[in-house]
């Protein structure tokens, strides 16, 4: 059985000025690598022959599989393992015929047709990608982002092929890689294929020392968030008591939530982030974002506002956050109005996990690719989804994090689990940045959860349940205030509405929360 977790693919034109290319690959070996394909665009026969010949040696020593890139006469000359073929190379039926029984085929894929081709002609492993952007490959076709792979994973169960993603990972994005490279039947990855970030060392032995240390890490805690709790540790009174633990612990510790948001409701935001009891901080330079990453408690990114310098703060404070393993509350505000939107929401997610996306039911359709209901700019049209319990849960699971749909009935998801939520008024929509508010609050409370779960010797690991509750108490804290708010006497409409919020965002008791709140979990 191979181990394909860390599969180097060589590239000698890499290798640093004065650095051997076999010093180079048995460093690599010493240093975790578990599977060499060794890649020779350029080299004539006699030449790619003679290194071949050597790295199996080196590859030996170290049980080691060595597998040739699309050459299978070199692949018998050296008695390789196997081989592995491109899309423009030799048909996976005649590599079979000519290579000795049990040898590894791998097929590179792009997209589900050639993956599902891939199974049916019977490839061993496939190699998904490029799920990065990548400067030692001339690419032809499209980068699917981890995401991507997600999708395509999914087509690999019930059968027995491996899966290694290529194209672009790094230390930096590896765990990312991972965690947003899983079906939604949770098929994962078997491994990572990894070429400049191991060749271009000077010191490979220590960069695949800490690539297999990320993996084993992956591994053995489940990642950036825990998996999916069953629907039987939840009911409506363990959740209420869930998220009055939680308002508690905002209160107590005044938890500093880092907000990129919207222009149009900044004040309003950082407001109600205070009437909480959490501390906003409305920083979006990049230059900042590493720096709040390590004092924050919560990171809220909301691209109301969608600048260019707002947008490269979004970028690096999403990847900050999940390297400090603090919770990310996304919302992908308008993103069906415009292909820009669409675009910066994809590499968004591509490039670092959220902890809770929060949309209405426009936005979550235009993010997972639904016609069923339209978006207006910022709202939604239509008569909504058939089945909103369903698309909330499967949404979750695709984008592994819970998931909030808000409207007049609000559905938070875990992706197995879902709330109902009714609670709220009318005059919410008639107030700018109502929305923006909403993701205040979800962000202060999964601050608040942050909190909790530092204090209960799980060594500050975030699990979901944890942003869950989370998601469901910022909810609920808006929705019971707004409640509270428009009932006051003071209150004439929209312009007295939002000032009477704030107070009684501030003023929310226990017991508000457990009269009032309307709730189902499914």
């Amino acid at each position: 059985m191979i181990d394909y977790s860390l599969y180097l693919v060589t590239g000698r034109e890499l290798l640093p000025q004065g650095q051997d290319y076999f010093d180079s690959l048995e460093q690599s070996l010493q240093g975790g690598v578990t599977v060499v394909q060794i890649r020779e665009k350029n080299t004539d026969t006699r030449e790619f022959l003679d290194i071949a010949s050597k790295s199996k040696i080196i590859c030996d020593r170290y049980n080691v599989p060595l597998i040739v890139n699309d050459r299978v006469d070199i692949a018998l000359a050296v008695q390789a393992t196997g081989v592995h073929i491109g899309q423009t190379d030799m048909p996976v039926s005649v590599a079979r015929k000519l290579l000795p029984g049990g040898s590894v085929i791998g097929v590179s894929c792009n997209n589900l047709q050639e993956l599902e081709k891939a199974i049916t002609d019977g490839a061993d492993y496939v190699g998904i990608g490029a799920v990065w952007s990548t400067s030692t490959k001339n690419l032809d076709k499209p980068v699917i982002g981890v995401r991507g792979v997600g999708e395509l994973l999914q087509k690999l169960d019930g059968t027995p092929v491996k899966a290694v993603a290529i194209g672009g990972i790094k230390a930096q994005n590896l765990l990312r890689t991972l965690h947003g490279s899983v079906s939604t039947t949770n098929r994962a990855l078997d491994g990572v294929a990894v070429v400049s970030e191991i060749v271009t060392s000077t010191r490979p032995r220590e960069a695949a020392a800490s690539l297999c240390k990320i993996l084993s890490a992956f591994r053995n805690s489940g990642a950036i968030l825990k998996a999916m709790r069953t629907r039987s540790e939840y009911n409506v009174e363990s959740v209420l008591n869930g998220v009055i633990r939680i308002m508690a612990c905002v209160r107590e510790h005044n938890p500093l939530v880092h907000q990129i948001t919207n222009n149009v409701s900044i004040t309003q935001s950082a407001n109600a982030t205070i009437a909480l009891g959490a501390s906003p901080i409305m920083a979006t330079t990049a230059q900042e974002m590493e720096d709040i990453s390590r004092i924050n408690e919560a990171l809220l990114v909301n691209i109301g506002t969608l600048v260019s310098t707002a947008y490269e703060g979004m970028v690096l404070a999403g990847s900050c956050a999940n390297a400090q393993k603090k919770p990310v509350v996304f919302d992908p505000v308008g993103v069906g109005a415009s292909r820009f939107r669409k675009g910066a929401v994809n590499t968004l997610l591509n490039t670092w996990q959220a902890s809770v996306i929060k949309g209405n039911a426009g936005e979550l359709a235009a993010l997972a690719g639904s016609n069923e209901v339209q978006s207006k700019g910022v709202d939604s049209i239509g008569s909504g989804f058939r089945d909103p319990v369903a698309f909330v849960r499967n949404v979750a699971q695709k984008e592994r994090c819970v998931v909030v749909m808000s409207g007049k009935t609000d559905y938070i998801s875990d992706g197995t689990n879902v709330a109902i939520l009714s609670n709220g008024h009318e005059l919410l929509g008639r107030i700018t940045g109502s929305g923006c508010v909403a993701g205040s609050c979800i962000a202060s409370y999964c601050a608040g959860a942050m909190n909790l779960a530092q204090g209960e010797d799980r060594e500050g690991k975030l699990v979901l349940g944890d942003v869950f509750l989370g998601a469901i108490g910022g909810i609920l804290a808006l929705t019971i205030s707004a409640e509270l708010a428009a009932m006051r006497e003071d209150v004439k409409g929209p312009g007295t509405f939002f000032p009477a919020l704030i107070d009684e965002l501030s003023m929310l008791s226990t017991r508000n929360i457990r009269e009032r709140a309307r709730i189902q979990i499914l």
